[in-house]
């Protein structure tokens, strides 16, 4: 596609002589800003893959799929609806329990927390809980007991096998008007799920003490139903419908979260619209110091011509000659910007420790951790388009030099 001829002279005209030396700094700043904004839109759109794959797996790992409710607060006869719901195809697990909103009370401090009932064999099951114990263990997890957030109990102050005070809003009627519900329970675990929401405001506890403590006798508040593909929420929560009540009601996380996840998409699309802008900026630049570079070459290029140079080769050497300024910054950005998003919390880590402070509170952000999920075909998609601006950038310089007269750029030599 190219000759040998063109391609010597590409190179000599991206090297500047001492004349054209402010051609080779806006050369240099095309080319760095390209590799910026390449290396910047690839470490945006993996820090924004990883937010949403992280709080997924987190919200779906603690909530499940699909959530099937009753008709009243307590739904009777859970375990043969339970059983009937695992039969179906597609389902992986399916776990009764018991939620409630508490008061949490130890050493003179007080949190609300959502309280959740389970089953010893099904909190074992789940392995966003099980396989995160930071302290204590579960085999301790049996009557008066419960297990908190690592987060809310480092805010009261609890130790393994301490008691904390849970509250209950629904309080017991007697003579002398409602008195609250309360009792205190030693804590056997903490949890640490990464996710600051649960962390600070969780507590689960055994479902035969929840049951107790929310006067639920054999009932559970609902079913959370847990399936191979995400995707296939809506189909299997039609399918469970017929096997309950008519009054049975099945939310699906699409649902319950799609607020927060299409401000993710939303935000994710207009970050990468702003960061594309760096790319075209440079781009221009490309085409700035292309066509200054053809001015000053305006006499090279005429003798080139009277040698027998054709108008194509004079293209094809400043094609070549802008396009190899993309294609360096390009691939500099492409491994500038997979270097940074594969080593992002390092590199966090590192600079917290340089500035002392914190640069990713899990109080705003959610997350304890900054996550990072390269995806192949979105950094495909920011190098081709890339190169594609790059190469696009040249053609009106290349033009405008093979279009060039010999005649005329030689009249007064």
């Amino acid at each position: 596609m190219f000759s040998s001829f063109e391609l010597m002279m590409s190179m000599r005209y991206l090297r500047a002589r001492r004349q054209e030396g402010f051609i080779s700094v806006i050369a240099w700043f095309s080319l760095m800003g390209i590799a910026l904004g390449v290396a910047t839109l690839i470490i945006v759109m993996s820090v924004m893959n990883g937010f949403r794959e992280e709080l997924l797996d987190r919200i779906l790992g603690i909530n499940g799929h699909l959530s099937v409710y009753g008709a009243s607060e307590q739904m009777i006869g859970f375990d043969d609806l339970a059983d009937q719901v695992r039969g179906l195809p597609g389902v992986r697990m399916v776990t009764p329990i018991i939620e409630g909103q508490v008061m949490a009370t130890a050493n003179n401090v007080a949190s609300g927390a959502i309280v959740r009932g389970f089953r010893r064999e099904d909190l074992l099951a789940r392995p966003i809980i099980a396989d995160n114990i930071e302290g204590g263990t579960l085999e301790n997890f049996d009557d008066d007991s419960v297990i908190l957030g690592v987060r809310l109990a480092r805010k009261m102050g609890l130790g393994i096998g301490q008691s904390v005070t849970l509250i209950s809003p629904t309080g017991n009627v007697t003579a002398f008007g409602t008195v609250p519900r309360m009792k205190a329970y030693k804590l056997v675990a903490t949890f640490n799920i990464g996710m600051y929401e649960y962390d600070s405001g969780f507590i689960f506890m055994p479902m035969n003490t929840a049951q107790v403590f929310f006067k639920m006798p054999g009932a559970v508040s609902n079913l959370e139903v847990f399936i191979d593909n995400p995707d296939d929420a809506i189909e299997i929560g039609n399918q469970i419908r017929p096997l309950s009540d008519e009054k049975t009601r099945i939310h699906d996380w699409q649902r319950v979260n799609a607020s927060f996840f299409n401000a993710i998409q939303v935000e994710r699309n207009v970050m990468f619209l702003i960061l594309t802008l760096i790319i075209v900026v440079a781009a221009f630049n490309i085409i700035s110091s292309m066509i200054m570079l053809v001015k000053d070459k305006g006499h090279d290029i005429a003798i080139l011509r009277t040698m027998g140079a054709t108008r194509g080769s004079i293209m094809r050497i400043f094609l070549l000659s802008g396009a190899s300024v993309g294609v360096i910054g390009t691939f500099l950005g492409f491994v500038g910007g997979i270097s940074f998003a594969t080593n992002i919390e390092s590199i966090r880590q590192w600079i917290q420790g340089l500035t002392g402070t914190d640069l990713f509170a899990a109080e705003i952000y959610f997350l304890s951790q900054l996550p990072a999920v390269v995806d192949p075909a979105e950094v495909v998609a920011v190098v081709l388009m890339g190169l594609g601006l790059s190469f696009l950038a040249t053609l009106y310089p290349s033009w405008r030099a093979a279009r060039i007269d010999p005649a005329e750029a030689l009249r007064y030599e």
